[in-house]
């Protein structure tokens, strides 16, 4: 049986892949941001696959992080996260200065708006592309933020990649 910190980095790696496909996603989107609908509708299949990379892996690290890493957190530092639902742990991460309660489930709250259009609108389109290219940010940081805690306060080394 693998030990809880050696699935923990297991899921860390994974994370920092995402942010990673992340980075490189708005790199090479960044040279048609800000878009427009003319703009959208002239980009190339290449140009539509970073975006919908950068939408997969924004939905994939966001995933991971609330489902995997953050009980894992707790459970890390010896607390009980069985009974815990989804708003008591953040809670108890806000109190640990590791997320913001707030931040973390508008990211949410705006991702699955965008994760569920299929929008025949282009413009509603090119608006959600925006938002989620402007709210990485966010969640990069929370990414960051959170191995950083993690090193500092429960003493677990990661290799990621910043």
């Amino acid at each position: 049986m693998k030990d809880i910190r050696q699935t923990f980095k297991e899921k860390i790696f994974e994370c920092d892949k995402h942010a990673q496909k992340i980075e490189i996603a708005k790199k090479h989107i960044s040279a048609f941001i800000p878009l427009t609908v003319n703009s959208y509708q002239a980009l190339s299949e290449i140009d539509t696959s970073f975006i919908d990379q950068l939408i997969y892996r924004f939905s994939k690290l966001q995933d991971t992080l609330g489902e995997k890493i953050f009980p894992s957190i707790l459970t890390l530092a010896h607390e009980d996260v069985k009974k815990k639902t989804c708003i008591d742990i953040l809670n108890r991460l806000e109190e640990l200065e590791v997320v913001n309660k707030n931040e973390w489930l508008k990211l949410r709250e705006m991702r699955n708006e965008i994760a569920h259009e299929y929008s025949f609108n282009t413009e509603e389109v090119v608006d959600s592309i925006a938002i989620i290219y402007k709210i990485s940010e966010q969640l990069l940081d929370i990414y960051h933020k959170t191995v950083t805690f993690c090193d500092e306060r429960l003493g677990i080394k990661l290799e990621v990649i910043k």
